[in-house]
């Protein structure tokens, strides 16, 4: 049976460290859905494996040598310029709210903590998958608190022409809320929510929910 008809995820896991990479491989073989394709443990074998075995997900550790806290970052920019490109998750013991904002900007659909929960994990693959995006507690407050900093100058701030509604969607999607809690949040059905952040995304003239949500931050839209 293919992986259309049975929903599997494939997955590679990018980490300096083979001992975190058999922790994560044993948790998620363990979900019925998501097979595990590959591990690589720095950028070059990253770029050949998932050249090679094409998956849907990568999770990717930002420290990936001695000489460099964040030299994921530009493996994350690679990653998401080839075609197709796998959607990536930051998995990391880093929090930082710039990190987080350039993780997004060079593609990143999540970022989550190191220390998340097993649950929580896989929810995150799962949303990325889908095509949401994915933060954790830490990670969501982080952005949240980009978007609060001081408004720029009046004319960036003015930026793309968003409705009340859109604003609040844009918030949400900061959270890293899907299609559904956005719905429950504003009392509106999934199919609202999903039409009000395809508006929000073409204004913005954006691909992905958290470019839209980068975006926003540098144009002081919430």
């Amino acid at each position: 049976m293919d992986e259309s008809a049975t929903g599997t995820i494939r997955l590679v896991i990018v980490d300096d460290h083979a001992i975190v990479r058999q922790g994560l491989r044993s948790i998620l073989e363990r979900e019925p859905d998501i097979e595990v394709v590959g591990e690589a443990a720095s950028a070059g074998e990253a770029l050949d494996l998932v050249a090679a075995s094409r998956p849907h997900i990568v999770l990717l550790d930002l420290k990936l040598s001695a000489g460099s806290d964040v030299a994921g970052l530009t493996l994350c920019g690679q990653l998401t310029a080839t075609t197709p490109a796998p959607g990536v998750l930051v998995v990391t013991t880093f929090l930082d709210q710039q990190l987080v904002l350039e993780a997004i900007r060079r593609g990143a659909r999540g970022y989550v903590l190191k220390d998340v929960d097993a649950v929580a994990l896989v929810a995150a693959i799962r949303a990325v998958r889908r095509g949401e995006s994915a933060f954790d507690s830490h990670s969501a407050t982080m952005v949240v608190r980009s978007l609060a900093a001081p408004a720029p100058s009046p004319v960036a701030a003015t930026g793309p022409d968003l409705t009340a509604r859109e604003r609040e969607v844009l918030t949400l999607l900061a959270r890293g809320l899907s299609n559904e809690a956005i719905g429950r949040e504003l009392y509106i059905s999934a199919t609202t929510a999903k039409f009000h952040v395809g508006n929000v995304m073409r204004k913005m003239a954006v691909s992905r929910r958290a470019e839209a949500v980068y975006a926003g931050s540098k144009l002081g839209l919430i």
